[in-house]
């Protein structure tokens, strides 16, 4: 089989880029059609109290799978130095222990998730009207958190070699699954929540497996073996300390996120559904900045693997611009179609009403999002990733908490919890725009982080 994976260290810059972005931009985009289908059809058929269940249990999902997708971003990154290194040893060795410590999260994360989810919701202030949806939609979901560990884990896998596109088919696949079982459970067999949870965790499944055969049956350097799987301590300390920052950052961060939720449920379900729904189209709106930061690390990773310091200097300069104009321009586009958008959720007045609320405050400063993600990944991909874990957790968690532990009690109002996304997002992308253009980091840390692959 001829080999088909062009490495990002060859060939125009912005070629690479966009060419390695764009099927990861419509990959994301089936990826968010999994929980946004949920929420139309939830929405829909069973009403704006299912709807506020889902919506409210995004919030603590993120918080335990983040800590695992931390960990995941930092096994890319040192298979994309090994791979643009040429060190094909270290590299297999990087993706088996990979895959076997991905089974080993997997099974944590069932347990925690399935365990956990009634107390945690409890602690949220999940008002009872919504409480035993909630729970049910929690435990179906983690109960499947093996699917979606392995998938990330294979699809981390793919991309860090340069292959976006197989992801891309194997999601778009998942997510037809996905929406033929959601209509299946909820209309036809006529399942609550736990339908829309089930009809997710299986479509995770076949995605996973399909990456699975195909990084088994490749005749790339890459492939995968079964009885190779295990973990390498050397490998594994690596993958810990470029992953457990981000890990870390992820999971404060996104408990912080559970704390802004809970000031969301004490204002009731309406309020709920709103912000619950805004959040979906901000989930789209996000996916540009997502998908040119994903392929801007996997860059950089590469070329230092390459010794190709101009070129990564080069390649963060057009990610950065790109990922801040696009993502200012789709903000725009969400400000203006509000109304449009919030309703195709659920079109009860005042749900309509918190959710274009959210919408007409937060959308306006999407290119805020931008810098900060796009700083962030040229960091990890520099394996410097506890700059942006220090500097995320201070804006994004303390800050963000600290602000409406103040200004709610005092006003009462909600706007105080939409108007905490753009002050902690401007925070964030003034601290690393301070650090990225002070501090001469990154000649002096691809000289440090290059060395490495060459390492035995």
């Amino acid at each position: 089989m001829a080999k088909t994976i062009v490495p990002m260290t060859e060939g125009p810059i912005w070629k690479r880029i966009t060419y390695f972005a764009l099927p990861l931009f419509f990959g994301n985009l089936f990826q968010q059609m999994y929980n946004t289908v949920d929420s139309l059809i939830v929405g829909n058929f069973l009403g704006s109290n299912a709807l506020a269940a889902v919506s409210s249990s995004s919030s603590l999902i993120f918080m335990l799978i983040g800590l695992f997708s931390g960990l995941s971003s930092g096994a890319g990154v040192i298979i994309s130095r090994y791979f643009g290194a040429k060190n094909i040893d270290s590299m297999q060795r990087s993706i088996h222990t990979t895959v076997a410590a991905g089974l080993i999260a997997g099974i944590i994360l069932t347990v925690i998730g399935v365990g956990l989810s009634p107390q945690i919701l409890v602690l949220m202030s999940t008002p009872p009207a919504v409480m035993t949806e909630s729970v049910a939609y929690l435990q179906v979901y983690f109960a499947g958190s093996l699917g979606f560990v392995m998938y990330n884990v294979f699809v981390g896998i793919l991309q860090a070699v340069g292959d976006s596109r197989h992801p891309l088919y194997y999601l778009i696949v998942s997510s037809i699954v996905n929406l033929v079982l959601d209509v299946v459970f909820i209309r036809n067999f006529h399942m609550g929540v736990d339908g829309a949870a089930l009809a997710t965790i299986i479509s995770q499944f076949i995605s996973a497996l399909l990456c699975l055969f195909q990084l088994m049956g490749t005749a790339e350097n890459f492939r995968l073996r079964l009885k190779e799987i295990r973990i390498d301590r050397s490998i594994l300390l690596q993958i810990v300390h470029l992953g457990l920052p981000s890990g870390i950052q992820n999971s404060i961060v996104a408990f912080a996120n559970v704390v802004v939720q809970s000031n969301i449920n004490a204002f009731g379900e309406m309020a709920m559904a709103g912000f619950g729904a805004y959040s979906k189209i901000e989930g789209f709106g996000f996916l540009p900045i997502t998908s040119f930061t994903m392929a801007l690390t996997t860059f950089i990773s590469q070329n230092l693997g390459a010794r190709q310091y101009e070129r990564v200097k080069k390649g963060t300069r057009f990610g950065i611009v790109t990922i801040v104009v696009l993502s200012e321009l789709i903000g725009l586009g969400v400000f203006l179609l509000a109304p449009q958008l919030i309703a195709a959720f659920d079109s009860t007045p005042e749900v309509v009403e918190f959710g274009i609320l959210k919408a007409r405050t937060a959308a306006p400063f999407f290119f805020l999002v931008a810098c900060t993600h796009s700083f962030a990944a040229v960091l990890r991909g520099a394996g410097k990733t506890m700059v942006s874990m220090v500097v995320l957790i201070s804006t994004w968690c303390v800050i963000r908490v600290a602000f409406l532990s103040i200004t709610i009690p005092l006003t009462h109002s909600i706007q105080m919890v939409c108007l905490v996304y753009p002050l902690t997002w401007f925070l964030s992308s003034l601290a690393l725009f301070i650090y990225y253009r002070k501090a001469d980091w990154i000649h002096s840390s691809l000289d440090k982080e290059s060395s490495s692959p060459h390492e035995n």
